[in-house]
């Protein structure tokens, strides 16, 4: 079943290889399914980019996708070299100035930054005074950590006591957990670890339209053209949203003065 469902693209694809990234953006762009929901992840970004269009915005892990056509002058980067990306870089050491970005962004990366301790460091040491980080990353919810654990190919280590993992490659290291161990189970801990930085966000949401894209190792489960169906029914399950949700925006802010 496994064989049958997964995309040819993905097929014998090494996660870690250079060519991962460009394998992905193929994937995203000839599924209009998914595509439509990128479209809205991408969307989310932008709705909380700092209020001006002038600042200079980073994302980190660029190379499967195409934010940049969304955000013209946004500065590209992944850890590995690839199309339409700008930097090579390792978000745990960024070659940017302190106090010389606006906001930096990224989607379905942060899970995959083996050492956030350092990446969030950075961060701060980079950002302008309310600067922002703005990732769309999975969530773990009751519905989400049996979808996560039983069908997704990446780690969800819900339980693990640490935010760091072994650096096994680019994209096969990962903890699915980890953007709600941070910032759900281990809030009070963030919040006084890293005083500079308020979480101003974080919305809950795609409950389903991921599951029914395949992502981009399987094929598309339903027809293209069922995607409002679909978004239309995760929005009238908002009052329920907490316990389904798949994906969330997280948007931190910093702020020299904030004391939690």
């Amino acid at each position: 079943m496994k064989n049958f469902l997964q995309h040819p693209l993905a097929k014998n694809l090494d996660l870690d290889s250079p060519d991962a990234p460009s394998v992905h953006r193929q994937i995203i762009r000839s599924k209009p399914f998914l595509k439509k929901l990128y479209n809205e992840w991408y969307q989310s970004i932008i709705l909380h980019l700092p209020n001006h269009s002038e600042g200079k915005i980073l994302e980190i892990g660029s190379g499967g996708g195409y934010l940049n056509t969304f955000i013209p002058n946004i500065i590209t980067s992944d850890i590995q070299l690839t199309k339409d990306v700008h930097l090579l870089l390792d978000a745990k050491e960024l070659p940017f100035s302190t106090c010389s970005l606006d906001a930096i962004v990224m989607v379905d990366v942060f899970h995959h930054i083996n050492d956030v301790d350092k990446f969030l460091q950075e961060s701060i040491r980079c950002l302008t005074e309310n600067g922002r980080i703005i990732m769309v990353e999975p969530w773990i919810s009751g519905w989400s950590a049996v979808i996560y654990n039983k069908l997704h190919h990446e780690p969800c280590l819900s339980k693990s006591k640490q935010w760091s993992f072994p650096d096994t490659g680019p994209l096969s290291g990962a903890n699915l957990a980890l953007p709600w161990i941070v910032f759900k189970r281990d809030r009070d801990l963030f919040l006084n670890k890293y005083n500079k930085l308020r979480i101003n966000t974080i919305n809950l949401d795609w409950p389903f339209v991921y599951l029914l894209s395949g992502g981009v190792s399987m094929k598309t489960l339903v027809p293209d053209w069922t995607y409002p169906f679909f978004r239309k029914t995760e929005l009238l399950l908002k009052p329920v949203i907490k316990y389904i949700a798949m994906f969330a925006t997280i948007v931190l802010e910093k702020n020299d003065r904030y004391n939690p």
